[in-house]
């Protein structure tokens, strides 16, 4: 990335703000803004997340905050309640107080002399869901949003869920904030009242998972804050941006088909990043992207082209061997003026035994087909929500495919691309009544490596919807659709096209109760793709970006280098087979603030031979915080197992003083498992 070390604004930064919220909590502030708003009154950003603006976000914050500052706004990076520096408690994920803080921080930021009451929310992650969430509630002065990898439905698809499954990153993700939580604030900041902030996070924030856990089907729980309720809640232009590598890619294609505002959809091959540190690579200039938005919808600068780019402008992924990790994805940018469009529509393709009838006069075998898939297969998956580290991608396939039922198109003669979400219309049987499919479009290279492209999953009991799930019937024959994620992919002539059916898909999703026998009429069903027109002649135009830039990041050091692994075990003895996943960040130092930060976590996902009674998920972090004398160290562990009735959860939280434990807390809770 391009390092810019002059603005068209001078700016001046206030290192550290407090907002006053109506219950008397306040929240911490970093706010950079142009120095000529003391004079001339600009609009505002906000960023409002719960991740440490002192530190652990410190860095990134310093690339871009400081850079649209330059451009003509005040920047406004906000700690939630309960985190960073910010006082109260922090008790889960987008809870009403949550939101009313945030209407409450930009009627604050309207009232600043520096501001002229315009405003923008912009975000990664939580932070792009806030900025959806937000703008649902239409606060005055809101005009635009930017929302980055997030989603419009927290249930059918967020971390916690998908296809009606139960993640194994619902875990991963409840054990992260679980250690997120437990940190306390600094003693710089807040002074002396520091221990008793810190000690009421501990105690109050409570387990988030037991609540997630508890919602296992699309609820009150989850429809609050989900703004598919009712999309016309929102009224501003909204600026959608995703990867392919990331979770939330699908909530780009449905914002731009639902929402009746201003849009955009932007969708590069990365993982769960902002686009302008996108890996896969190549990152873009999405700093300077940012600006020509905000200039249109903050600034009313009509003319500065962004509207006259396509409604979605997506990256067309190259064929590549299948690998965990790849620094750049070859491809190229194409758009679509609309979306839905109407320049192209899904192609139905007929399955038959063991392919998939390709030009509709390949030989018709209607055999019936089973599977009962091993608990291994899924081990290759990667994680639902790739962070490019450590490497989180789908390895090769055909270590997958030996326990599903596999259907091949011929070799290819013309390249085909696809764009948007494929779906397998499956016809089945099976012989328990709470059951899951996992289903993988891979593209196979002529020496049989298989990439996977895209995937989807369904818990069969969820037929009918994710709040009214029913049990099967065993034996009996359904029909369902499962949609996969959402994809742009050109497969080159020669390769194949491949569809795998499996019962199971561990650790990326928990299992159901029991195998599996599952019984698949092949003349019943059909892959369906949605293959976009190669090289058309009305195919839209899309501006080349920009590379890379942002302001100078903050100093760091490295105290003690990091470490992370992704290993697969089999023990051949015991039967006994794990992933086990390694984060460790070290230590690093923040050296403007003469801080050691501490972040190590641990995951194993573990199970024997093919008992499903087995599978378990053990998640540790440990967090450090260090200044001269003052250190502070928490250490948390989540461990999930279940039985064909209920999930078994222990949790476990001791936080340190220097060398002495200052708080110790365990949770054992049992939860009936509901159709899941």
């Amino acid at each position: 990335m391009r390092t810019v070390t002059s603005t068209p604004e001078e700016v001046t930064e206030h290192e550290h703000v407090w907002i006053p919220m109506s219950d008397g909590v306040r929240l911490a502030a970093r706010i950079w803004r142009p120095v000529s708003s003391d004079d001339e009154p600009v609009p505002v950003i906000l960023e409002y997340i719960p991740y440490r603006k002192r530190d652990l976000t410190a860095l990134r914050d310093s690339m871009h905050h400081p850079y649209l500052a330059g451009h003509g706004y005040a920047s406004v990076r906000v700690d939630l309640r309960g985190s960073g520096d910010s006082e109260g408690v922090l008790a889960g994920e987008y809870l009403e107080r949550e939101l009313t803080d945030g209407e409450e921080v930009l009627e604050w930021l309207a009232e600043q002399p520096w501001s002229n009451g315009r405003a923008g929310v912009m975000g990664i992650s939580w932070g792009g869901f806030n900025a959806l969430q937000l703008a649902a509630r239409r606060p005055r002065g809101l005009d635009a949003i930017a929302t980055l990898c997030s989603s419009d439905d927290r249930y059918a698809d967020d971390v916690h869920y998908m296809g009606g499954c139960l993640l194994s990153d619902n875990l991963s993700w409840a054990s992260t904030m679980f250690a997120y939580t437990s940190c306390p604030p600094d003693p710089e900041v807040v002074g002396p009242r520091w221990r008793d902030m810190w000690e009421r996070r501990l105690r109050e924030s409570g387990l988030w998972l037991e609540e997630w856990l508890t919602h296992q089907r699309r609820d009150g729980y989850w429809r609050h804050a989900s703004v598919c309720e009712d999309y016309s809640d929102i009224e501003c232009a909204v600026l959608a941006v995703s990867g392919w590598a990331d979770g939330y890619s699908n909530a780009v294609f449905r914002m731009l088909a639902n929402l009746d505002v201003p849009r955009q959809g932007l969708i590069g091959p990365w993982s769960h990043k902002y686009p302008h540190l996108g890996k896969p690579g190549p990152a873009i200039g999405f700093l300077q992207e940012l600006v020509r938005w905000w200039d249109r919808w903050l600034k009313d600068d009509k003319d500065n082209g962004i509207m006259d780019e396509p409604m979605l402008r997506i990256f067309m992924q190259d064929s590549v061997p299948p690998s965990t990790f790849y620094t750049r994805r070859p491809g190229r940018w194409v758009g679509e003026r609309t979306w839905p469009t109407d320049r192209f529509s899904s192609r139905s393709f007929p399955l038959a035994r063991n392919h998939i009838r390709w030009n509709g006069d390949e030989e018709c075998d209607e055999t019936e087909e089973t599977i009962e898939s091993p608990l291994s297969l899924g081990q290759f998956a990667g994680k639902w929500c790739s962070y490019n580290a450590p490497p989180d991608l789908p390895y090769d396939q055909r270590q997958e495919d030996g326990g599903a039922l596999v259907y091949d198109t011929p070799e290819l003669t013309e390249r085909c691309e696809i764009l948007g979400a494929p779906e397998v219309g499956l016809e089945f049987s099976v012989d328990q009544p709470v059951a899951m499919v996992a289903v993988r479009l891979s593209d196979v290279a002529p020496d049989g490596r298989a990439t996977r492209v895209s995937y989807g999953l369904l818990n069969l009991t969820h037929r009918h919807g994710h709040n009214a799930p029913a049990e099967l019937e065993p034996g009996r024959r359904y029909h369902v659709t499962i949609p996969m994620n959402g994809v742009a992919q050109a497969f080159p002539v020669g390769h194949r096209i491949r569809l795998s059916v499996s019962t199971s898909y561990w650790p990326l999703a928990w299992p159901p109760p029991r195998p599996t026998f599952l019984t698949v009429y092949p003349g019943d069903s059909t892959l369906s793709l949605p293959t976009r027109p190669v090289d058309a002649p009305d195919e839209p135009r899309v501006s080349e970006f920009d590379e890379p830039e942002g302001t100078p990041p903050i100093a760091t050091s490295r105290v003690k280098p990091g470490e992370q692994r992704w290993t697969v075990s089999h023990d051949l003895i015991d039967y006994e087979s794990a992933l086990d996943v390694v984060k460790d960040l070290g230590v690093v130092r923040f050296d403007d603030i003469d801080l050691d930060v501490t972040r190590r976590t641990v995951e194993r996902y573990g199970w024997r031979e093919n008992d499903f009674r087995s599978v378990y998920g053990d998640v540790q972090w440990e967090m450090g915080f260090q200044r001269g004398d003052w250190r502070v160290s928490t250490v948390t562990r989540t461990v999930l197992t279940s039985d064909s009735t209920e999930f078994h959860l222990h949790a476990q939280l001791d936080a340190y003083e220097g060398a002495n434990r200052v708080l110790s807390r365990n949770w054992n809770v049992d939860i009936p498992r509901d159709h899941v």
